[in-house]
């Protein structure tokens, strides 16, 4: 972004629209999930099939930035230069009442989802296998929330006295690392034992760069053309990346460019979250007061919207609710984001009077 960004001093406060964000965020986590919905009995290589396909893979190419809009936005808020200082005691008691006891009671309730409503046997190791990874695959995201929050105390550091020059320096080398080198490595024919160079070379990948770009994002600016032009440009290469790999590859490789570490996800997610933050909380509240109320209330609830909306995506996709709203009875076009909308409203119909009740705020998240 050299040429292009206005880095601004580390203690002028910064404006982020933090409601926006989590809504965006929240509405693609649904809008992912939507799109990918299993259907075995589905011939891909039918009409029907080659369809579904390619509306599933624009959707879920789209969906795919809303786990590093999550992880930059943390970034941005816990990694600020002011709160350098906070002790460790502070910090961890504040995150356990976050995510801690939350995750132990949405356990439970997936264990419960599982065992009756799925019907799947039940069994120890299958309890101790969803306590340590998870119950359902979406609870992956939690885990890395408790990764991110462990190295808080030393980012926290590095970014209140460290430099603007040698954070853009460790961003470049986990650009490199995460979203270049897998890349090279695709096109070129090096041997996948070879592998290792990057592990070892590039140890600096994962998500943590997202998390320390938000704190430096809060800092610049950058044109809004050039922004959009990237944001619209690295979706299509998500989209058209895809669907060139799975046809020359196979089905092997569809998940290389919709990885959140892939240098399209990458560049889509950077550019879509500095578009976000560009935009002063202040104006939305002054320009759309309804808006601005109905962001809050998705906002203050995304913890356990992101949780529970995979048992309502299956309520309505297999019909538990008395009615089915799923890809092989309304055209796909159309009820992937119906049943984002539909997702979306049943969570906060339930969890915006449930967070009124005493203590349930701190148990739901």
């Amino acid at each position: 972004m050299s040429g292009q960004d206005q880095t601004t001093p580390k203690n002028v406060a910064i404006d982020l629209p933090v409601d926006l964000i989590r809504t965006v965020a929240i509405v693609l986590v649904i809008l992912l999930h939507a799109s990918i919905e299993p259907n075995p009995n589905v011939d891909f290589m039918s009409p029907q099939g080659v369809e579904l396909w390619w509306v599933s893979n624009v959707y879920d190419s789209i969906g795919r930035m809303c786990i590093p809009l999550f992880v930059m936005l943390t970034g941005a808020l816990l990694l600020q230069p002011s709160k350098a200082e906070e002790p460790l005691r502070v910090f961890f008691k504040k995150r356990w009442s976050r995510i801690g006891i939350p995750i132990i009671f949405w356990n439970i309730v997936f264990f419960v989802w599982i065992f009756t409503v799925k019907e799947q046997p039940f069994s120890v190791v299958a309890v101790v296998q969803g306590l340590l990874a998870g119950p359902y695959v979406h609870f992956w995201y939690l885990y890395v929330l408790i990764g991110l929050y462990l190295v808080t105390p030393l980012l926290r550091v590095i970014v209140a006295h460290a430099d603007w020059k040698l954070i853009r320096y460790f961003l470049v080398v986990w650009f490199l690392g995460t979203g270049i080198i897998p890349l090279l490595f695709l096109c070129s024919s090096i041997s996948p034992q070879a592998v290792w160079f990057r592990d070892s070379v590039f140890i600096l990948t994962g998500l943590v760069g997202y998390y320390l770009f938000g704190a430096y994002a809060t800092q610049i600016r950058v044109r809004a053309g050039v922004l959009w032009t990237g944001l619209i440009l690295s979706t299509l290469w998500t989209i058209l990346g895809t669907y060139l790999l799975v046809g020359t590859l196979g089905e092997a490789y569809d998940q290389f460019f919709l990885d959140a570490s892939s240098i399209s996800v990458i560049l889509a997610s950077l550019s879509l979250f500095l578009i976000l933050t560009a935009i002063p909380n202040r104006a939305i509240k002054n320009r759309l007061p309804l808006g601005s109320r109905v962001l809050k209330a998705i906002s203050q609830n995304t913890l356990p919207i992101y949780i529970f909306h995979v048992i309502v995506l299956e309520a309505l996709q297999y019909g538990y609710l008395g009615f089915k709203v799923s890809v092989t009875t309304i055209n796909p076009i159309v009820s992937v984001p119906l049943v984002t909308i539909l997702t979306l409203m049943i969570c906060l119909v339930i969890f915006v009077p449930l967070k009124k009740l005493p203590y349930v705020k701190r148990i739901i998240g």
